[in-house]
């Protein structure tokens, strides 16, 4: 009997990439790169295929993340955050047999590319006031949405918390605990659309060595790079993730 996997070798040659992009955004650069990580491999597989792929390795991920940040969590901004969250799963959920996979991937694109313009044109000044927080939880609903449809949460949830100057690693710690949560919620509503059959689970098993390593590369780059440098990393991922989800509703 065949082992329930997939064997196609360019399949491997675009995961393996994206789950070590993955895995650094999960401890270190959230807003960015991690978004990129269905989208690449969706060049070998459907986009449902993907995420299912990647949701035990996001599991293994979020909880490394958790562990390594765990001292620096800001928990009563996590408890305003993850409500609106998990509405926005519950949404996804709900539609995603009704969504076109491109449209979803444009308009999170189009919006990780408008909120960097506006970040680099504009920049916010020492003084200037924190987002409002129906603007917050207008994002966080749409990250949870984002999220549960093509892990792709960053960018939304990121152009919140940005604007609110947090040091790299309460940026880092804040979204890993979020997000650790998240996609933890996303586990019934996944098996409950058919997406985590064997074949998916057993590619899971054999891409899971990369997710600890993708993590430790993130967490060692959060931990000593300078927040000047953090945050102009952030928005290359952004700009790539923005491009990337563009080019893919287009395509």
């Amino acid at each position: 009997m065949t082992f329930p996997l997939i064997h196609d070798p360019f399949f491997y040659a675009v995961a393996i990439p994206a789950v070590l992009l993955l895995g650094v955004s999960k401890s270190g650069f959230g807003a960015g790169f991690g978004s990129l990580a269905v989208p690449v491999m969706a060049l070998a597989v459907t986009v449902p295929q993907a995420a299912a792929i990647l949701m035990p390795l996001l599991l293994l991920m979020d909880l490394l993340g958790v562990a390594a940040f765990r001292k620096d969590f800001d928990f009563k901004f996590i408890k305003f955050l993850l409500p609106f969250g998990l509405i926005g799963t519950l949404i996804g959920a709900l539609l995603f047999r009704l969504l076109d996979a491109r449209l979803v991937a444009g308009i999170v694109g189009g919006f990780t590319l408008l909120f960097l313009a506006q970040r680099l044109l504009f920049p916010p000044k020492p003084d200037s006031p924190p987002p409002p927080r129906w603007l917050g939880a207008l994002l966080t609903v749409t990250a949870g949405f984002t999220s549960f449809v093509a892990h792709a949460g960053g960018p939304p949830l990121s152009a919140y918390v940005i604007p609110l100057r947090l040091s790299p690693l309460r940026f880092t710690s804040t979204m890993a605990f979020f997000f650790f949560v998240i996609n933890l919620s996303k586990w019934i509503p996944y098996a409950w659309l058919g997406l985590l059959d064997w074949r998916n689970m057993a590619t899971s098993l054999v891409l899971l060595p990369l997710a600890p390593l993708g993590v430790w590369i993130g967490v060692r780059m959060a931990k000593t790079i300078s927040e000047r440098w953090f945050y102009r990393i952030l928005y290359v991922g952004m700009l790539l993730t923005g491009l990337k989800l563009l080019w893919d509703c287009w395509a």
